[in-house]
């Protein structure tokens, strides 16, 4: 399996109504750090035939990613999550612990105040 492969089966997963963050997806895909990769994975899903749910994907801001590269689908992204009843706050963000997913097995799912941790690449020796 092929690593965006493994990417591609975690988002998969993501059920109606419910947002993951890149950096989630990355993590659970055993790709901890690699949330930018999960982004150049799902840039190469081929719209509008595929079965990945790209668009239950965003950023650890709750935030559409927008960039001129996307040829318009972030503003696809934002209206198929809109068409799956996850609504935008007044400040344009999704609010992750409403639609934030929690896969099984996992306690919580993204928060705002935990999106934005970073997981450290070496441990201080004690």
């Amino acid at each position: 399996m092929t690593t965006y492969d493994r990417i591609y089966a975690v988002v998969r997963q993501i059920p109606p109504g419910t947002v993951a963050t890149y950096g989630q997806v990355a993590a659970l895909a055993g790709l901890p750090g690699r949330a930018r990769l999960v982004g150049y994975a799902l840039f190469r899903v081929t719209l509008p035939s595929t079965d990945i749910p790209w668009h239950r994907v965003i950023n650890a801001k709750g935030e559409v990613s927008h960039s001129p590269q996307r040829r318009g689908t972030d503003h696809i992204q934002a209206q198929l999550l809109a068409d799956e009843g996850i609504e935008r706050e007044a400040n344009g963000r999704i609010n992750l612990r409403r639609y934030g997913w929690t896969p099984p097995g996992e306690k919580t799912g993204p928060s705002e105040e935990s999106a934005t941790e970073c997981i450290p690449f070496w441990k201080p020796s004690l």
